[in-house]
């Protein structure tokens, strides 16, 4: 399929100053934006980086980021699934994973995360993917925030809705191995029939068997 990419920006207006969230921007321009030290979810800050200018590289890779003049306080990410996860089995060109969702710390409470998910659906290209998201608690930054794992999850879901993606039932074991992780999507308007029933069956890998 070919994956179009619609740059699209919002300013949200802080007690901070502007904040621009942006996206999908290339490589080139994530090379020459600085990230915040605090952005260390994943990996520290330069590692992140090198990683969001791969991602963004890739025929269907898409970077959000939220800045803050030109420095990177939040991003997200959408590709095509890790090889070995089981979403990658149908080996679908139209299943994209909302892979990572971060805010620095000193920029949360300004519905960063928010605008980061609402301005990745902007593109009317989106509408062609079904769009995943696996949360798993351990992910979360409980000790952080000083949330238990529900209200933390209450947030989460919350801030992914704002992106039309919502809570979807599955087998995955590694998903099953806690009731605070969920399967969240979100399916294209101009998602085929047959996409949704490979995606079904994805979902429920035993359902079938006896």
């Amino acid at each position: 399929m070919d994956h179009t990419k619609t740059y699209n920006v919002k300013e949200l207006k802080t007690s901070v100053g502007t904040i621009v969230v942006e996206g999908p921007i290339p490589p080139n321009r994530i090379e020459e934006l600085e990230f915040h030290e605090q952005l260390t979810a994943f990996r520290p800050p330069s590692q992140q980086k090198k990683a969001l200018v791969e991602i963004a590289g890739l025929p269907e890779g898409r970077i959000i980021v939220a800045r803050h003049h030109d420095m990177v306080i939040g991003y997200t990410t959408y590709l095509h699934p890790d090889p070995l996860e089981r979403w990658s089995e149908g080996n679908m060109d139209n299943l994209i994973e909302l892979g990572a969702i971060e805010v620095a710390p000193p920029f949360r409470g300004f519905s960063v995360g928010k605008n980061l998910l609402q301005v990745s659906m902007m593109d009317e290209a989106m509408e062609d993917y079904i769009i995943i998201t696996t949360e798993y608690y351990w992910h979360w930054d409980l000790k952080g925030t000083g949330l238990n794992v529900w209200d933390y999850r209450k947030i989460m879901e919350k801030m992914m809705n704002a992106g039309g993606l919502f809570w979807f039932a599955t087998d995955d074991p590694e998903i099953c191995s806690h009731p605070a992780n969920c399967l969240m999507v979100r399916i294209g308007k101009r998602v085929d029939s047959d996409s949704i029933q490979k995606f079904d069956q994805l979902r429920f890998r035993n359902r079938f068997m006896y």
